[in-house]
């Protein structure tokens, strides 16, 4: 039959491959820009909530006031006296082993 026919033997399962193949990858690609639109789409959702949210104020509600570096640090060492201290001794690794 090979002899005879060497389309049916060589020539159709080339072609097929070929055209399955083909559509195969077009299913693929079709799911794959199936799940990137859903993705885009709820990203749009959440932007479309913030903006709705930012109209009502829940959003932009929370103001920290502007404080500087002088300001945190003069607060930080009126909380934490650095000339009187204790020394307190760490343990090892290895002594907290043998214990």
């Amino acid at each position: 039959m090979g002899k005879r026919h060497p389309f049916i033997r060589y020539g159709l399962p080339m072609i097929s491959l070929t055209v399955f193949g083909a559509v195969g990858l077009a299913h693929l690609i079709q799911g794959s820009k199936d799940i990137a639109k859903f993705k885009d789409d709820q990203e749009w959702e959440i932007i479309e909530t913030r903006k709705a949210l930012s109209r009502t104020g829940p959003v932009n509600a929370y103001k920290p006031k502007n404080i500087s570096l002088d300001e945190e640090l003069m607060a930080l060492q009126e909380k934490v006296d650095i000339n009187n201290y204790d020394y307190k001794r760490i343990p090892r690794p290895s002594e907290e082993k043998s214990h």
